[in-house]
């Protein structure tokens, strides 16, 4: 088993806690209305908070079916959210988990930069590339960026 970690830093147009608020907090609800490839996301375990499983369901003739998270933390005092990619198509015979370790902060402009640490734990001697993972952090900004365009058309969302 290898440990492979990446750490990335973006921003967004809008306030750290509105946010937070909206990818986090509410994201079961938001990302399944924003994000046409998913169908749906439910907590199969859990209230929302850490110790949750969450199950993703992506549209049937996507490149994938499903995909599990577990919520380790949820800290929206200071904006931090942890958890693993625990089970789905995005793991197969690659990976036993990824974890997730996000950050958002204020920057000078008035919106945020969130850093994600990402570590991968592979099976066997399978070695993550960057350009692996890049297709993958794409996957999450593309998120991010919905999120975001949604909260500019809407600034008293989750104020």
């Amino acid at each position: 088993m290898g440990v492979y970690t990446f750490t990335d830093e973006s921003t967004a147009s809008v306030v750290p806690s509105r946010l937070f608020k909206a990818l986090v907090i509410d994201f079961n609800n938001l990302v399944s209305k924003l994000i046409p490839d998913v169908e749906s996301i439910e907590n199969v375990e859990g209230d929302g908070g850490p110790g949750t499983i969450k199950k993703i369901t992506f549209v049937e003739g996507g490149p994938m079916k499903y995909l599990k998270h577990k919520i380790h933390v949820i800290d929206d005092k200071n904006l931090v959210t942890k958890y693993s990619l625990i089970e789905g198509d995005a793991l197969a015979d690659k990976a036993e988990s990824v974890d997730y370790d996000a950050k958002l902060e204020g920057s000078a402009n008035g919106g945020c930069v969130a850093t994600t640490v990402t570590v991968y734990h592979t099976k066997g001697d399978y070695v993550v590339t960057e350009e692996e993972h890049n297709v993958h952090k794409g996957r999450a900004n593309d998120i991010v960026k919905a999120i975001e365009a949604y909260l500019l058309a809407n600034p008293s969302a989750y104020a």
